[in-house]
């Protein structure tokens, strides 16, 4: 099968093009840099021509309110070029719990482009994923303040991109789900003590605090971020991913 992988040049991306290839399929990574614009729809159309599944693994550059008009205007766009160019099959990366998270901007843009997608003409699938493992020093650079990193116990469930990738391209190489699959890390931690298992490991002569209100993750309530009942468990554990 031919894919087109837009946003193919990323972190999950690249590692999907990779993965599709690998198992003999034509995999073709598309971005910016390759001249495809999906705000604009410049070479939208001509990276969606002749291919069986659309990958759409594009991301906001931004986390606030102007995410829903990203995702919203990119994913109309790739639709219209997929049912235009007879597409059977669009695979989009979305974010375990995204609908369950309305106080924050970007959590509604990937609900936002969920029911795009599901409201579409092409037949579809949603890969959620918990938060990367990737992405964890990241959040603690969010709330340092001098040597000290502020941080909640909201429960979070690091997943490695690698088998982010893995679910990511299964998917995308089988039917569609017209639904939604669930994939997570095997662990789930309190934010405040992940920032300190991280720093333990690397220590770079932070700690860390523990603060109900420090950063985006305070606005969530509960183990929302995390997987639920049928949801593939991945198996690279965080403590793993660090050494």
């Amino acid at each position: 099968m031919k894919f087109a992988v837009i946003g193919g040049t990323g972190l999950i991306g690249s590692q999907v093009v990779k993965k599709l290839n690998a198992a003999g399929h034509e995999a073709v990574p598309h971005s910016m840099s390759t001249g495809v614009d999906v705000i604009t729809g410049q070479g939208v159309e001509e990276a969606v021509a002749g291919a069986d599944v659309l990958v759409n693994l594009t991301n906001s550059p931004t986390f606030d309110d102007a995410s829903l008009a990203f995702f919203q205007t990119s994913m109309e766009n790739l639709l219209a070029a997929g049912q235009k160019c007879g597409v059977g099959h669009a695979v989009i990366l979305s974010i375990v719990g995204t609908d369950q998270v309305p106080d924050l901007a970007y959590y509604r843009a990937k609900t936002l482009q969920e029911d795009i997608l599901k409201a579409g003409p092409v037949p579809y699938s949603i890969v959620r994923a918990t938060q990367f493992m990737e992405f964890v020093a990241a959040v603690l650079s969010w709330t340092t303040e001098g040597d000290v990193v502020r941080l909640p116990t909201t429960p979070i469930q690091p997943i490695a991109a690698q088998d982010v990738s893995d679910a990511v391209a299964e998917v995308a190489a089988g039917t569609p789900l017209n639904g939604t699959l669930n994939v997570g890390g095997p662990d789930v931690f309190p934010l405040d003590d992940l920032g300190r298992i991280t720093l333990n490991a690397r220590p770079d002569g932070r700690r860390v605090v523990t603060d109900g209100t420090a950063g985006m993750f305070a606005a969530i309530s509960g183990d929302v971020l995390t997987t639920k009942g049928d949801a593939r468990i991945a198996p690279t554990h965080y403590s793993d991913w660090l050494s």
